[in-house]
């Protein structure tokens, strides 16, 4: 078992933030698994789902808290039916917490996705949750047919009506993207009263100022970049929060972030650099990025960067200090299968999350 350093349980000490209640857990975006360690060979769509059910068992098994499913509609990631996949992975698990990571919530009817999520809720025994968002790609705007200089007044007509979902189940609601509702009522009900509804949120400071206002918990996507830039819109998160009369206990915040774990930093490094530099110069090409170079992710791996890639006690050391740059983190997300990372290396990965990372967090290494 890995042993905390010095420096790890002076953080702990210093901060002083019952960092046993940390939440550790993983997302995927159902990336097609690639054989082995050939990344020019990729695995096929059933195989590739399979895999991610081995692992979201896994993560069950060694005790992790939450595993994340997101939405895409791009031939790279099979998990355009995020609940699809969840309720598959709730018929295999027992008690780790199922959660979309993200779903667009723009591009879809709020009363589907709660009706979906309410199942899902049934089949786990209690354990599911959802993440909402407006989602950093555009296909889902021309394939749903909505027009994308609606992007925000989408959003944030459709959360409303999430809300007002979750809180009744005969609704009268009335906007301008969507037929009104006229008292109908919206089944199944959850097993969870509320069920769990958190923000996931990139950069915008408006994004974190309406989470704070309606007192919902707060995913922050940090996938470059250096963490503590983003405590100002924390800040503004948790300001929001307390002017709209919401305590601390409502006022959550979680980091969805690049991270890998293997038996030395080395490794990590070496195992994830090669797909990661691959997908996001792919992804930089459609935006206008230049080219992912070996010194720019040497810079998101460093002491103040966002990427959690290294050994266990590594990793551990980084999340509390992302932990300290935030002001304090109820939860910690890896998100690992945008690297191209075969099927042992990424069950490997978990295992070390749950027997290295998970227990120094909370105090048990």
């Amino acid at each position: 078992m890995t042993q905390l350093s010095e420096t790890t349980e002076r953080r702990q000490a210093d901060a002083g933030r019952a960092v046993s209640k940390m939440q550790i857990g993983v997302d995927s975006f159902a990336a097609r698994s690639v054989e082995g360690d050939d990344v020019s060979i990729e695995v096929n769509g059933a195989q590739s789902i399979r895999n991610l059910i081995e692992r979201i068992e896994l993560a069950d098994q060694v005790g992790l808290d939450v595993f994340g499913v997101g939405e895409h509609h791009r031939r790279e990631y099979l998990d355009s039916a995020p609940a699809v996949i969840l309720a598959a992975a709730a018929a295999r698990t027992e008690r780790i917490r199922l959660t979309s990571a993200v779903t667009v919530l723009s591009a879809a009817d709020p009363v589907r996705v709660f009706q979906n999520f309410a199942t899902l809720d049934l089949l786990s025994q209690g354990r599911a949750e959802m993440v909402v968002g407006r989602g950093s790609f555009i296909e889902s705007f021309p394939l749903f047919g909505l027009q994308l200089e609606d992007y925000d007044s989408l959003f944030a007509e459709k959360l409303e009506l999430l809300l007002k979902l979750r809180e009744n189940e005969f609704v009268h609601w009335t906007g301008k993207h969507r037929a009104p509702l006229t008292g109908q009522g919206v089944y199944p009900r959850p097993l969870q009263n509320p069920l769990p509804i958190w923000v996931g949120v990139g950069g915008t400071p408006e994004s974190f100022a309406r989470a704070g206002t309606l007192g919902l918990p707060l995913m922050v996507a940090i996938i470059g970049g250096e963490t503590r830039r983003f405590r100002p819109l924390v800040d503004i998160y948790r300001e929001y929060g307390r002017r709209a009369g919401h305590g601390p206990d409502k006022l959550k915040v979680g980091v969805h972030a690049l991270g890998y774990v293997a038996e030395t930093t080395q490794k990590a490094i070496d195992d994830f650099f090669p797909g990661y530099a691959k997908t996001f110069s792919r992804i930089g090409k459609e935006r206008g990025w230049p080219p992912v170079t070996r010194a720019h992710f040497d810079a998101v791996r460093g002491e103040h960067g966002a990427a959690l890639v290294g050994n266990p006690e590594e990793v551990a050391e980084k999340i509390l200090r992302h932990g300290e740059a935030l002001g304090g983190i109820s939860r910690i997300t890896f998100q690992m299968d945008v690297a191209e990372l075969s099927q042992a290396k990424l069950l490997r990965s978990i295992e070390l999350l749950g027997s290295g990372v998970a227990p120094a967090l909370r105090g048990k290494a």
